[in-house]
């Protein structure tokens, strides 16, 4: 019986056996890590924000395992770079710095936020003390705050077991007290730094004090250092949106494209009638507005105040006699809101912390004025050269057929003799108005649609229609 028994199990046991092996033994190969990679390479600004969601967006829908940013900056704004190092901290997956050059006050910030850091030969990370743009400090409650985010940052990645003789210890793997010492000077570290200079780190020291994994020369050896053999990488490259939106928003075009407005506002006024100038002008005017909010830079109501700005100006040309306040009110309203346009409002409120210069207004500003400018003096000869003139140009846009009499077209005939005759206009021939001459007053228009100011002396240089036409005395 025990025999039996143990012949049974026996048989089983080879049985079992003969499950498990029968057929070909089969081994999964590791997946392949997926690895996003984008940069950060200019100053920390609300665009470096933006450009910081697209990619971490894009590296989630993409089911990245890991994100490498290539850090290269002086610093820049102190939201920016909270906004930067919260999203990095929030990151569903592991985020990986490449300190290829500097991550200087903000960037420093963003640094410590990430899971690794390894920094390039000669590299260097810190001084993160808040200044203006001169380069002062600015006043402690901006450095309190500054110590208090780099604290917490550093903080954030928590403590690791060190093992020394024997005993385990934990240390915090970035020490929050020498995060402090990049903002504050008074900050003292035995065997580091004293009390009176900010901390920045070499990328040896780095490494010696627990701020950096390692020095890697490439995003490739960077992955190797970090143990990821088998990847693939996808890098952040500019789409052909992308690519179009950077062209449409370089202040050069954007200047060919205030110049198109106003002179395709300025041609309109010359030829009532919905025509070309008008197509021109909205169509560069869309090309203005619509990558600005695409970017995020233009608001609401910097279109409605361009809009408001056009609409004054057509009031006070076909409305209100002579040019005043509304003509002026126009002119500043289109002024302004083709120059905000321009401008990332979220930096408006660093100018009076001394944080940023006004240099970010002015430059828009005195951009669109010199474009306005340019329009209005270029429209301005190409209409007396080309639609006043005698040109071909003119023979082609402009309708010059003349109504003559041997065709069969009989004008009014009149006997006032006024041909030759001075006189002032009462009001703007805009190109038609009222001139008076002799103390009677006459229906009367600009010779060749010729505008003339109201009070200005003029000469009749024909008289058809009932109307006369006239030309300014110089």
């Amino acid at each position: 019986m025990r025999r039996l028994l143990l012949f049974s199990l026996m048989l089983l046991g080879t049985t079992c056996f003969a499950a498990t092996t029968d057929g070909p033994a089969t081994t999964e190969s590791p997946a392949v890590k997926k690895i996003y990679v984008f940069p950060l390479r200019e100053q920390i600004m609300p665009s470096s924000v933006r450009l910081t969601d697209k990619c971490l967006r894009q590296a989630a829908e993409q089911q990245a395992d890991y994100v490498v940013i290539d850090l290269n900056t002086y610093g820049g704004l102190l939201d920016a770079g909270d906004s930067i190092r919260t999203r990095i901290l929030n990151a569903p997956m592991p985020v990986l710095i490449f300190v290829n050059n500097q991550a200087a006050s903000a960037g420093a910030l963003i640094a410590l936020a990430a899971d690794s850091i390894y920094m390039r030969d000669g590299a260097s990370i810190g001084a993160a003390t808040v200044v203006n743009q001169n380069g002062e400090a600015l006043p402690d409650k901006y450095q309190s705050f500054m110590r208090g985010m780099m604290r917490a940052t550093a903080e954030a990645h928590g403590k690791v077991a060190e093992v020394r003789d024997g005993d385990t210890t934990w240390r915090w793997h970035r020490d929050p007290h020498i995060a402090e010492a990049m903002v504050d000077p008074s900050v003292t570290i035995p065997g580091l730094i004293d009390s009176t200079k900010v901390l920045t780190f070499s990328a040896d020291e780095a490494i010696r004090w627990g701020f950096a994994e390692g020095k890697v020369s490439s995003v490739e050896e960077l992955l190797e250092r970090a143990g990821i053999t088998d990847y693939e990488i996808t890098r952040y490259e500019p789409t052909a949106m992308d690519r179009l939106l950077g062209f449409l928003t370089n202040p050069a075009f954007q200047g060919i494209l205030i110049m198109l407005i106003i002179g395709g506002i300025y041609f309109e006024l010359q030829t009532p009638g919905l025509g070309v100038p008008s197509i021109v002008a909205l169509t560069a005017a869309l090309l203005y507005f619509a990558p600005l909010y695409l970017e995020g830079l233009a608001a609401n109501w910097e279109l409605f105040l361009f809009i408001v700005g056009v609409i004054l100006i057509l009031l006070e040309i076909f409305a209100i006699p002579g040019f005043g306040i509304t003509g002026i009110l126009g002119i500043l309203a289109v002024v302004l809101g083709l120059a905000f346009a321009m401008i990332d409002t979220d930096l408006l409120k660093y100018i009076p912390t001394g944080e940023l210069s006004a240099g970010i207004i002015l430059q828009p500003v005195a951009l669109v004025i010199i474009a306005v400018a340019g329009a209005l003096l270029l429209s301005i000869w190409l209409g007396s050269r080309f639609l006043r003139g005698r040109s071909r140009l003119r023979e082609r846009v402009v309708l010059t057929s003349g109504l003559h009499p041997e065709e069969g077209y009989i004008s009014h005939t009149s006997s006032r003799h006024l041909v030759g005759q001075q006189g002032i206009t009462r009001t703007a021939l805009r190109p038609a108005g009222k001139v008076l001459i002799d103390g009677t007053l006459y229906e009367a228009a600009g010779e060749n649609g010729l505008f003339i100011e109201p009070g200005r002396p003029i000469t009749v240089v024909r008289d058809e229609g009932g109307t006369l036409y006239c030309r300014e005395l110089s």
